[in-house]
């Protein structure tokens, strides 16, 4: 291992559901036992290399789809950039890695070849998909194995929504018979990069299909949902090798090289679910829960082992994998969507975009605990009208409904700390653990009032950053793989603490 890394590179491509973006993470500092006392902490440096807009179209049929060749073009574009910034600061690009949103996939036919666009989880194919599964291969019998929450777009019930000839009505079933492969969004663009199919088990633990206990997939769950639903009964032979974090899936293409301009850059997997790669750069101490903060909130813990009571399951907690052997224990809580969507009407109201941090002065500026609305409740899962709807749910308790735009910024964003301060609570009952701290990552943690009010909500500390969560992950991951990085979970962490200026909230005391 080399003293010396500040001329290293990696390129992290981020896909989210609304956009994409190419990162450079830049690793300064030394690594390894030979730096000496006197080295420098190892550090990264983020630089974004592209940006791309991506959001789920209506095909001919009235379905939902992702473009794949759209986030193709942005990922080239970002990778080209991404080599032309490398050799300017004379860095060298030592690996690539691919990160993603969860449960949507695509099928390749015999000769490789991408089958259809995948569907949107978001698409109404799935409606009672996951009843129609339960009454055969109960909700139970499923936990007590990938002790995953219900949802109703998990792949699983994808896949039964494209072969049912029932609920589904079997819509992508002609996908399906011509798919001889099946490969999740950030397992796709490995394979476009590399030519090899594999499935990465962070991202694979949300299907349905895996075992949470020994990472693997779930023979159990395939054979009697191939039982129940004949058409899925050589879904096994469709699913690729799965491979944990930091291993080498391949090397660029020759023709990618030609589009990008890059060398033969090795593509790793990464914590590929884009919230794993987020947890992976949370600074945690051993009693430290998190909060990755964005359009979603997943509110959880970090554990060594899945929790599959069934106290867990009614509380409809999941258990995803994550770095190192590692299980995420969260709740989904729908997250600043509430906010930002009022802030999107307001905008079309106005015909002007609206002053954010004005909005959130005036908001901490009044009173606090009037009233707390369900901000999990079905009724906020959809666009449009959402002032409306926070008015709604006001009036259904029973009290003044807000009379601004300050007071009822006010009331979603208590109502989303102490839906966070629900589920942290909760997590550490069920899961066994006293929680001392909470971290909040990604977005959300730039929102000074929603950090405070989450340490009031929840009684603890609240230390926000790093806002590149996801990207700051999935760079560690790769540097570590390739030797420019060493150390478990808590060495990683350290370089993160390293890297970015990060924020502390005391109850009653406000931020530092």
């Amino acid at each position: 291992m080399s003293d010396e890394v500040g001329r290293a590179g990696f390129v992290a491509v981020d896909l989210g559901a609304t956009s994409g973006r190419v990162m450079l993470g830049v690793v300064h500092g030394a690594a390894g036992p030979s730096s000496g006392p006197a080295a420098p902490e190892p550090s990264v440096e983020l630089v974004e290399c592209g940006r791309f807009p991506n959001g789920p179209r209506t095909d001919e049929h009235g379905a939902l789809r992702w473009d794949v060749d759209v986030l193709w073009r942005g990922i080239l574009d970002g990778l080209r950039a991404a080599g032309d910034l490398a050799r300017e600061r004379g860095v060298e690009i030592r690996g690539i890695g691919v990160d993603a949103w969860a449960v949507d996939h695509a099928f390749l036919d015999d000769a490789g070849d991408l089958v259809a666009d995948p569907f949107c989880y978001r698409d109404a194919r799935t409606e009672g998909v996951a009843d129609d599964v339960y009454r055969h291969v109960p909700f139970a019998d499923h936990y007590a194995i990938n002790g995953l929450q219900h949802l109703q777009f998990t792949t699983e019930f994808q896949l039964v929504a494209g072969v049912s000839t029932g609920v589904g009505a079997g819509v992508g079933g002609e996908e399906w018979a011509r798919a001889r492969h099946l490969l999740l969004v950030p397992d796709l663009i490995a394979y476009r990069l590399t030519g090899r199919r594999v499935a990465e088990v962070t991202n694979a633990s949300t299907t349905g299909l895996l075992d949470a206990r020994s990472r693997t997939w779930s023979g159990e769950l395939l054979d009697r949902l191939g039982a129940e639903y004949p058409g899925l009964a050589d879904l096994r032979d469709r699913l690729p090798e799965l491979v944990e974090p930091g291993t080498v899936v391949g090397h660029l293409l020759p023709e990618v090289r030609a589009a990008t301009g890059l060398g033969e850059v090795p593509v790793l997997a990464v914590a590929s679910h884009d919230t794993a790669s987020a947890v992976a750069a949370t600074p945690l101490g051993a009693a430290g829960a998190y909060v990755s903060s964005g359009t979603w909130s997943l509110v959880g813990l970090e554990l060594p082992a899945p929790v599959l009571t069934e106290a867990s399951r009614a509380a409809n907690f999941t258990n995803e994998l994550g770095l190192d052997g590692t299980v995420r224990y969260l709740r989904n809580v729908m997250g600043l969507w509430v906010l930002d969507e009022c802030v999107r009407a307001w905008a079309q109201e106005d015909g002007a975009p609206v002053d954010l941090p004005g909005l959130l002065a005036a908001a901490e500026a009044e009173p606090g605990g009037r009233c707390l609305v369900d901000v999990d409740g079905d009724e906020f899962l959809t666009p449009g009208d959402m002032p409306r709807r926070v008015s709604d749910a006001v009036a259904r308790l029973g009290v003044d409904l807000p009379a601004t735009r300050p007071a009822l910024v006010r009331v979603v964003l208590d109502s989303l700390a102490a839906a966070s301060a629900r589920a942290v609570s909760n997590a550490s009952a069920l899961a066994g653990v006293v929680v001392d701290t909470v971290h909040v990552v990604g977005g959300g943690s730039r929102n000074e009032l929603l950090c405070r009010l989450t340490a009031e909500a929840t009684g603890l500390p609240v230390v926000a950053g790093p806002v590149e969560a996801t990207a700051l992950g999935n760079v560690l991951v790769q540097a570590r793989a390739v030797g420019v990085l060493s150390g478990d979970l808590t060495a990683l962490r350290d370089v993160v603490r390293a890297s970015v200026t990060l924020h502390r909230y005391e109850p009653g005391l406000g931020g530092s």
